[in-house]
């Protein structure tokens, strides 16, 4: 798996319930034909980063199926995780 692109967006919290601040990363995923997380649309990973007093984590992602938007019932590897949260905190404010 290789990240090929991404957006990312601040999220904002109208009400001020949450503390820190919510990004949304929408990635583009190269993915190995002979991989079971394979799509001929195409595969792409939401994320919710969180950035507080607690750090930078990885509060929740899915795949997704592009094209369809259906959401793919995978989860990252250990070592997966590592690199998307990495991914992440290095292009947090671009």
């Amino acid at each position: 798996m290789n990240i090929t692109g991404y957006l990312v967006d601040k999220l904002e919290d109208p009400f001020g319930l949450l503390s820190g601040d919510r990004y949304e990363f929408f990635l583009d995923l190269d993915v190995d034909e002979e991989d079971e997380l394979y799509s001929e649309k195409g595969v792409g990973l939401k994320i919710i980063f969180v950035s507080d007093e607690n750090g930078q984590r990885l509060s929740q992602y899915h795949f997704f199926e592009k094209g369809t938007e259906k959401v793919l019932d995978f989860a990252l590897e250990e070592d997966e995780e590592k690199l998307v949260l990495q991914f992440c905190k290095e292009h947090l404010e671009e």
